[in-house]
C-alpha cells in the first residue's frame, strides 16, 4: 500500500519490552547475523513501499526494532507515524497476537487537508488488520489498552515547534508514561542539535539538545534505561537543516530508552 502524502508541515520535506532498568546500557553495533527470522521477515514483506526499502540502509530497522524489543506479540504505539515507515514494520513483527496503534495527532490536520485535499488519515494503515489509527489531540494521548512500546522517531522535537501548538511535552510524556505497562519501554529516537542548545534549533533546523530529551522524559516518571548509538554521526556538525542536501539522510541522531519503573 503506496502513500504519497506526509503527516506534518514541519517535516514534511522528508518525513523485548523489559522489566529490567537497573543496568544503563548503550548499544553500539548490530550484528545481521543475530536478526531474529521474524523481523528478516518483516523486512522482506512484498508489502513494504519501495520508499520504505530504499530507506533501509540509513534507517537500520532491525537494529531499532531489537533495541526497542518489539517482538511477536508485542502492543506498541508509533507515535506520529508520518507517512508509516515503521508502523508496516511493527505491524508484520507483531503479528496477529501483537498489535499497532499509530497515534496521528489532530493538531496537524489542518496542514494536511492544505497539501492533500480529501486524505483521510484513519484509513492510512487500512491494509493491516493489526494496526489501528487513533486520531485525536496529542495532549490527550490514550490508547485502549495498556502498552508495551510507545515509539516515536525523528518527531519529538516538532512538538516543541509553533504549527503543533497547543502541544505539552510535560502533559505527553506523563500521558505516555500512563499508557505503558509497568516495566514498558518509550523509545526516543531524533536528530541531534548541537550540545547546550536547548529548544533553540527545533523550528529551525528540526533538531533538538538530547538533554532536554532526557529532561523533559524523566521528568514525567521514567528511569534511562539505555542509549543506541546506531546512527550517531560525528561527522554532523549540528548547524544545517536536516533536509540541507549536505546532510540529509545522514544526520547524527540519537536514540534513547526509557523504562516505567516496575513500582
Amino acid at each position: 500500500m503506496k502513500h504519497n502524502w506526509i503527516l506534518a508541515a514541519g517535516f514534511a520535506a522528508a518525513l523485548a519490552t523489559t522489566s529490567a532498568y537497573s543496568a544503563h546500557t548503550t548499544h553500539k553495533t548490530h550484528n545481521s547475523q543475530t536478526t531474529p527470522a521474524y523481523v528478516t521477515a518483516a523486512l522482506k514483506d512484498a508489502g513494504r513501499p519501495d520508499a520504505d526499502i530504499q530507506l533501509d540502509a540509513e534507517r537500520l530497522p532491525a537494529a531499532m526494532v531489537a533495541f526497542a524489543g518489539i517482538k511477536p506479540g508485542t502492543r506498541v504505539m508509533d507515535l506520529m507515524p508520518g507517512q508509516g515507515y515503521f508502523t508496516r514494520i511493527f505491524a508484520k513483527i507483531v503479528g496477529r497476537n501483537g498489535y499497532v496503534y499509530a497515534y496521528s495527532p489532530t493538531e496537524i490536520d489542518s496542514l494536511i487537508q492544505k497539501r492533500f485535499p480529501g486524505v483521510d488519515v484513519t484509513k492510512q494503515f487500512a491494509a493491516y488488520s493489526n494496526v489501528a489509527v487513533l486520531h485525536a489531540p496529542v495532549n490527550s494521548l490514550v490508547a485502549p489498552e495498556s502498552l508495551d512500546v510507545v515509539w516515536t522517531s525523528q518527531n519529538y522535537h516538532d512538538l516543541h515547534d509553533s504549527f503543533y501548538k497547543p502541544a505539552d511535552l510535560a502533559i505527553i510524556n506523563k500521558a505516555v508514561f500512563h499508557v505503558l505497562k509497568p516495566g514498558g519501554i518509550y523509545i526516543v529516537l531524533d536528530h541531534a542539535a548541537a550540545a547546550g542548545s536547548g529548544l533553540s534549533a527545533t523550528e529551525t533546523l528540526h533538531r533538538i539538545d538530547e538533554a532536554v530529551v532526557k529532561k523533559e522524559v524523566l521528568a514525567a516518571g521514567f528511569k534511562l534505561a539505555g542509549e543506541s548509538n546506531v546512527l550517531r554521526n560525528p561527522k554532523d556538525p549540528h548547524d544545517k537543516l536536516v533536509f540541507d542536501p549536505s546532510i540529509r539522510h545522514h544526520t547524527d541522531q540519537f536514540i534513547l530508552k526509557f523504562v516505567k519503573p516496575l513500582h
